[in-house]
Parts: C-alpha cells; sequence; structure tokens
C-alpha cells in the first residue's frame, strides 16, 4: 500500500505547494511511483505540473472524485516525469467545503476515494489548503502522516501550534494512527538573524522531527513554478534542486527505517505466539 503523507500548514506563503511538487519530482526520479493529490481550490500545484486547464476540465478534478461523480483513478493525468502523476484541482474544490457539511462521513471522503488506487502508488502526497477546514480535515484522516513546512519567520511558529492542536483532534476522534512524518524548514536566509534563531529554537524544541535538510530562499524555485515545471526540469543544478533532492533522500532513509522496524517487530510477535 502506498504511503500517503499530507503537506499541511494553515498558514499561506510557507512553501506547502512548492514542497509537495518538489518532494514528489525527487521521489519519482528515485524510481518510486509517486501521486501528488492537488487539494487545494487554488489550483497551484495543477500548475505548477504545466496541465493545461481545458485538458482538466475535459477529463475531471479531484472535487468530482470527493463527492463521489467519479472514480479517483478517471481524473489522475501523467506528467513529464514517468513515475509522477497529479490528480489536478481547480476552483470547484472550495465548494466541497460547504456541499459536504451535511453529508454522512464527510471527514473520510478523501479517505474512501484513495482506497480505490492506494496500492498502486508507493508515495501520495496531498497538498492541503491553507486553513483548518473540512478540507484539510478529510486530508489528515486519509494520511499515514503528516508533512509540516515551516517557513523561517516568527510567526510560522504559532501556525504550527495550531496545526499540532488540529492533529491531535483528529487523532482523537478519527484516525489514531497519523503519524508525523516531520518539519521542513523552508524559505531560509542565511544573512537573516532572525531565521537563524527560528532554525534555532524549532531544532531544540522538536529534535529529530526536524529535517535536517534546509529549504533555501531561491529565486529559481520561484520560477519553476509559472514555466510548469519542478525544480529538476527546470534547473537541476540550483540550491533548491540540490535541497529537495536530499529532502527526498531523507523521507526515503526515514520511511526504510520504520519497514524494518516494523518488519522486525513482526517477526518479534509471530515469534512469540509459536512459544506460546
Amino acid at each position: 500500500m502506498g504511503k500517503i503523507i499530507a503537506i499541511a500548514n494553515q498558514k499561506g506563503g510557507v512553501g506547502k505547494t512548492t514542497t509537495t511538487v518538489n518532494l514528489a519530482a525527487s521521489l519519482a526520479v528515485a524510481e518510486k511511483k509517486t501521486l501528488v493529490l492537488d487539494f487545494d481550490p487554488q489550483g497551484n500545484a495543477s500548475s505548477a505540473f504545466g496541465l493545461d486547464r481545458s485538458v482538466i476540465g475535459e477529463k475531471g478534478t479531484i472535487y468530482q472524485a470527493l463527492i463521489g461523480q467519479t472514480k479517483l483513478s478517471k481524473v489522475i493525468q501523467p506528467t513529464e516525469l514517468e513515475c509522477l502523476f497529479v490528480a489536478p484541482a481547480t476552483g470547484d474544490l472550495a465548494g466541497a467545503e460547504i456541499e459536504l457539511v451535511g453529508s454522512f462521513a464527510r471527514e473520510a471522503k478523501l479517505k474512501t476515494a484513495i482506497a480505490e488506487i492506494q496500492d498502486q502508488y508507493d508515495f501520495i502526497l496531498i497538498d492541503c489548503p491553507p486553513s483548518l477546514g473540512l478540507l484539510t480535515i478529510n486530508a489528515l484522516n486519509a494520511a499515514n502522516s503528516f508533512l509540516v513546512p515551516l517557513q523561517c519567520e516568527y510567526f510560522a511558529l504559532e501556525g504550527l501550534t495550531q496545526l499540532l492542536h488540529t492533529v491531535s483532534l483528529v487523532r482523537q476522534s478519527l484516525n489514531p494512527n497519523l503519524a508525523e512524518e516531520g518539519i521542513v524548514l523552508t524559505m531560509f536566509d542565511s544573512r537573516n538573524n532572525l531565521a537563524n534563531e527560528v532554525v534555532k529554537e524549532v531544532r531544540s524544541h522538536f529534535g529529530e522531527k526536524v529535517f535536517q535538510t534546509v529549504v533555501p530562499r531561491n529565486v529559481r524555485l520561484s520560477e519553476c513554478s509559472s514555466f510548469g515545471k519542478p525544480i529538476l526540469l527546470y534547473d537541476i543544478d540550483s540550491k533548491g534542486c540540490l535541497a529537495y533532492l536530499n529532502l527526498a533522500k531523507e523521507v526515503l532513509g526515514r520511511n526504510q527505517a520504520l519497514t524494518r522496524a516494523a518488519k522486525k517487530d513482526s517477526g518479534h510477535n509471530e515469534g512469540v505466539s509459536v512459544e506460546q
């Protein structure tokens, strides 16, 4: 079954979509079959992959899959990278917040939609909207873990506290197994004293939950989205590209370690049951 990771932060402009798109591309070049679910009504992840709006309209969007009009597999589209796919979004998705209010099991709509295709991918990354509304709750309920892009500035820390409170509520009532994939520090400017202080404070407070990779402020990262390409296909030699390749390496390393630990525990438990 594919690992589902929700990329979440209710604060806008922290590099959430940039992280989703470029982490996904980096996992894809490591030959991990990866799907991006654009779950933000702004549709920025769809644009970042250069998807044609008219084609999106013809094939449908994640909105139709969410409300049950079609299967998720029907709206998934390929990208320029062989192992990378995307389920696009348009402004229609904004209406889902209202439409789903009276629906039965409204917090599980995305989880139900993903169930059909989960075993076809190694990783499924959900680009959450910059809010803690019903769409984000759906994403956290469907996910195995959540990853937080955190901008290196003071106000970002306040937003993180609110997100972790929401995660706590989701664990209590919907998804008790929701794990912490980690925190990735973004938009880092080494010349900025405050940015360095934020990095120091986050690392001291959250420890190993914070990825070693720090994504720098990088003009090329800002430019690539407007050209409809992940940074890998726009400027592979840029600092931003190197950062996301390193982040993908860390994500893969952490998940391989978890898999080994789970197998070890499973083998140990089986041994205990046999002896009994």
